[in-house]
Order: C-alpha cells, then structure tokens, then sequence
C-alpha cells in the first residue's frame, strides 16, 4: 500500500530536495505540497495547495485528511530578525499547521526540519526557538513526531532553487566536514522510512539520518 504525505517548503533547499525523492520512490503515492507560491513541477504524485498564511488554515484544514506523513520543511533564516519576528515565522506558524494537519491525520507522522545545534535552553536564539517548537511538536499526539537535524546537505541532481553559491561551497565543506554532511536524498530516504517503520529517537542527528535512509 502506497503512502500519502504533506510537504511544506518544496520552494526551498530542503523541501524541494525531499519532494524530488518523494516523487521518486516506489512507496509513495500521493504528494500535497503546501506553500506560499508553486514550486514550479508538475508530476502525476503531485498535488499543490497555495496558502498565503500558515497561521490561516481553517478554510483548508480538510484537506489534510488521510494522510500518513507531514514533512515539514518550510523555514526562514534568523539573520537580521529580532526573537519574537523569528518566533512567529518559525514557533507559531510550525505548531498552527500541525495542529491543523493533525485534526485531520492524527495517526500520521509529522517530521519537522529543524537544524544541527538546536538547543532548548542554547546561548543562540535561533537555537532556543527551534528547541521550544521540538518540545512543543511532541506533546501533539501524532503516532510518531520526529525532529531532523541535519547539517550540511549535498544537493540531489535536478534542484533547481540552490544558489550558484551553494552548489560551489557545499560540496568543498562536505569534504572537509563528512561528519556533519548528509546528502538531500539520504534525508528524503530517512524520512520516508520514518514514516514506513519508525526509528528510536525522536530527535535525529547526522548519523541518526544516515543509518535511517539505510533501512
């Protein structure tokens, strides 16, 4: 039996690099891709549902019935906002569409994206505000909730939204740094075995992800 999922940031690095595996794997079915603006692919798995803001879902909360899995990729980066602008992109808008996709599919799996080095109680501000929305995404009561923490991430053939920039640096510091460097399919694998059989621990680090895309 084919798994359905809802993916969210498929117009960034790391969505657009978990859609492509998605939409590449035997077992999944059915994609609803959730997002501001299109993601620009068209794909017989593929579904897109245009929401201007994720803390305005009662008009589309039914449509995420029935679903085995969210991966939730969507996410903005700290630099230049101050904490409570970077709460509510990051904090508020992730805990409303979880709670909206779990009205819905409470016996999915919600995965969130979240980042190497998030720490609840951390010196950093990006760090606390991602640890408060790990704590909080677990006490939702989804059949299972994960938090991905991945570093750097080699890119899949066939992205298209990495900056030229990205595609120079980030295979020169995965080099340097294999031990925080995953591969964007070694992510999308995770996650979709995840939603398959589960793993351990909730919160998964590189390694965590790497012997997870194995299973």
């Amino acid at each position: 039996m084919g798994r359905k999922v809802i993916l969210t940031g498929a117009t960034g690095y790391v969505g657009e690099g978990v859609l492509l595996e998605c939409l590449a794997h035997p077992e999944v079915d059915q994609v609803l891709v959730v997002g501001r603006r299109s993601c620009g692919r068209s794909h017989a798995k593929l579904t897109e549902l245009l929401v201007p803001d994720f803390l305005e879902l009662d008009a589309v909360k039914d449509r995420f019935t029935g679903y085995d899995g969210c991966f939730f990729c969507a996410g903005i980066s700290s630099v230049g906002m101050g904490e409570a602008d970077y709460t509510r992109a990051t904090y508020d808008t992730t805990l409303a569409f979880a709670r909206a996709v779990h009205e819905g599919s409470s016996l999915a799996t919600f995965i969130y994206v979240s980042g190497a080095g998030t720490n609840l109680h951390g010196r950093q501000m990006w760090a606390r505000v991602k640890g408060r929305t790990e704590q909080e995404l677990s006490t939702l009561g989804f059949r299972q909730q994960f938090n991905f923490r991945p570093g750097l991430m080699t890119l899949t053939p066939g992205m298209r939204n990495p900056k030229w920039w990205m595609r120079v640096l980030v295979p020169a510091f995965a080099v340097l740094m294999p031990w925080v460097t995953c591969s964007m399919k070694q992510v999308g694998l995770a996650m979709i075995h995840a939603v398959q059989r589960g793993y351990p621990k909730n919160v998964l680090e590189v390694k965590d992800i790497k012997a997870l895309a194995k299973a």
